[in-house]
């Protein structure tokens, strides 16, 4: 959902002396974003993300002066998929800034704000499925492993950590975690997902033990300023934040010696990648992940062929056999 200083930023605009069609298609973009967190359930990082999108055309078009959405042309529109490229965004934030504006303007078609949408039949660039990357199953050991302190904070990263591999959550979701979605003594946690989607998720005796010393130890030193719904709190009683997970991830994984640089949604590709290694069905790992869509967990299957050729590539004795022999 908009923040409040988000959505006053229309009228703040006006204040301003902005001009009355930028002020217009600013309220446009702020109802269709509306519309899609009431209607599409969308999440709120993806909502952000929209509105970034729909800015950057709002403030290309205005430099333009062409400050009406409602009145995008195909010309104007091929003008600032160039304007793109030349920014060197990445092929995946193009393709979701123009997806953005594609379905912003069947909205603005819908309300009767614009005769017809400009993308119409016009290509737009797809980004190549890239395959994640993931830790081996001995990194991750040493992540988990690594030597910690016994702080009220020490206990609490780790139990975070050793809680995403467990159960695959994304980072979202782990941070959102309140103490009523936590069962222990079933093992398992309620994580509510993109469209405010909830799934049970399982998780393994490893992490419910670190999670019960977390709570047990740390947690009530940590909130007792404030009370907090939240599972993982800072010293502030607040629930910890995404930035601040990340660098408790980094510090943890250089402590741990690895050397390439490890994302939270690393810890939840290698949960899939390592899930399906073991011989896990692909459904499962589908319902356990909360996609909506099987293809998307097909990912996986790709990165474990990818591993065996590389193994083979690596193993196998015929290619040595033939490496040896000297040509005549």
């Amino acid at each position: 959902m908009p923040t409040p200083g988000e959505a006053q930023r229309v009228e703040r605009a006006r204040a301003e002396g902005c001009g009355l069609k930028r002020v217009r298609s600013m309220r446009l973009i702020e109802r269709f974003l509306e519309n899609l967190r009431v209607e599409g359930g969308l999440a709120v990082n993806t909502l952000k993300a929209y509105r970034r999108d729909l800015f950057k055309l709002l403030d290309f078009l205005s430099v333009r002066g062409e400050d009406d959405l409602g009145q995008v042309t195909r010309q104007s529109m091929t003008g600032f998929l160039t304007h793109l490229k030349n920014s060197h965004l990445s092929l995946g934030s193009t393709a979701r800034c123009m997806a953005a504006i594609r379905s912003f303007h069947r909205f603005l078609c819908g309300e009767d704000q614009a005769r017809d949408n400009p993308l119409l039949g016009m290509e737009t660039p797809r980004p190549g499925r890239r395959l994640p990357r993931v830790l081996s199953q001995r990194e991750v050991t040493g992540l988990l492993e690594s030597r910690q302190g016994a702080r009220p904070e020490d206990l609490r990263d780790g139990a975070m950590i050793e809680l995403l591999y467990a159960t695959g959550l994304r980072v979202s979701e782990l941070l959102g975690l309140r103490l009523s979605q936590v069962n222990l003594a079933a093992g398992c946690v309620l994580a509510t997902g993109k469209g405010a989607k909830q799934r049970m998720v399982p998780i393994g005796d490893p992490a419910r033990e670190k999670v019960q010393q977390y709570l047990t130890v740390a947690r009530g030193s940590l909130g007792k300023r404030r009370p907090s719904p939240y599972l993982f709190v800072t010293r502030r009683g607040t629930a910890m934040t995404r930035q601040g997970f990340w660098k408790v991830l980094r510090a943890r994984a250089k402590q741990a010696g690895l050397v390439s640089p490890v994302s939270p949604h690393m810890l939840r590709h290698s949960f899939a990648t390592h899930l399906l290694d073991r011989g896990a069905d692909l459904r499962s790992v589908q319902a356990m992940l909360g996609h909506a869509s099987i293809a998307t967990t097909q990912i996986y299957t790709h990165v474990e062929r990818e591993r065996l050729k590389r193994l083979h590539t690596d193993l196998f004795p015929r290619k040595r056999r033939r490496s040896s022999v000297r040509k005549p």
